[in-house]
């Protein structure tokens, strides 16, 4: 059955990759590794075809494609949020509908973005999409499509059936201020990787990134942390994923996670151009060298990834 609250989705979520084969085509015995993959690490959800999911390099019936795979292969063992963002509400429609029909628990969605439509274009858009289904919806909050005023979360959050959003930007006293405002009701989930001990510890239910999919345990044994008080460990957990992100990010960041799951046994693939990637074993042994001095040089340890090369 379903989730049919926001509320029942909290913990550890991973902006999950999509992975593609040489020749740029989806794969789904890829996809079925790495959703096992995470699973058995103990994530608590994963969200689907967002941004790291590579998305808008899609069509739209290969998205529905990759989340069907997705539903398949996690037989209801933790929830399934579906982002289903497009610029065209007709198409946000028919994903989301999908999206209910393929097992999804919830949906998610970017405000419509390119021709910078106004406040109500942006609250009927979410309006006419949460209508169109009996799922709970996210809103995300992000600056690839533009960020939210305050005075546009309350009214979103206004709507019957958005239940709460992805927030990524580093403003997080509006996650104390929501929290203030709206309600606990309203779900908040910390969508900046390098601020996940800041997003939970300002009132998050729960953190959602894209580093998640290739250390997991560092980011699952933060949100225990500050679940528990301990502040010192949770600094020094994001301590150890920041010096990690901040690493990758001058290194194909999306195609370097792929690559760092593939050295714990879950192959995720390439990215579809014109991201870049590590196609041949040259320029990966270049990047496995890389992170073995970075290792070193931090005196890192209990990392998967690093432990495995």
């Amino acid at each position: 059955m379903s989730v049919r609250k926001l509320s029942e989705i909290t913990g550890v979520l991973p902006a999950l990759v999509t992975p593609f084969d040489e020749n740029e085509n989806f794969d789904e015995g890829r996809m079925r590794s790495v959703v096992d993959f995470l699973i058995n690490r103990g994530v608590n959800g994963l969200y689907v075809t967002g941004s790291t999911g590579e998305a808008f390099m899609m069509s739209p019936d290969e998205r529905k494609r990759v989340l069907e795979v997705v539903t398949d292969e996690v037989k209801g063992r933790v929830p399934v949020i579906a982002h289903v963002g497009a610029i065209s509400t007709r198409l946000s429609i028919d994903l989301a509908r999908h999206a209910e029909k393929a097992g999804a628990d919830a949906l998610s969605t970017v405000p419509p973005f390119y021709w910078g439509f106004s406040q109500d274009q942006v609250v009927s858009y979410y309006t006419d999409i949460t209508a169109s289904t009996g799922l709970p919806m996210c809103a995300y909050n992000v600056p690839l499509a533009g960020l939210f005023g305050f005075d546009l979360i309350k009214r979103l959050a206004d709507i019957r059936g958005v239940e709460g959003i992805k927030y990524t930007a580093a403003t997080h006293f509006e996650i104390m201020r929501m929290r203030g405002e709206i309600g606990s009701e309203f779900i908040i989930y910390s969508g900046a990787d390098e601020m996940a001990m800041s997003g939970l510890s300002f009132g998050a239910d729960g953190i959602i990134g894209s580093f998640y999919n290739c250390i997991p345990e560092v980011f699952l044994a933060l949100y225990d942390a500050v679940k528990s008080g301990d502040m010192a460990k949770a600094k020094s957990l994001q301590e150890v994923g920041n010096a990690i992100i901040f690493f990758s990010l001058a290194r194909n960041p999306i195609a370097a996670i792929k690559r760092t799951m593939a050295w714990q046994g879950a192959d995720a693939g390439y990215c579809r151009k014109p991201f870049g990637n590590f196609y041949d074993a040259a320029s990966e042994q270049i990047l496995k060298d890389e992170f073995r001095a970075f290792k070193a040089e931090r005196k890192l340890s209990g990392v998967n990834f690093l432990d495995a090369i």
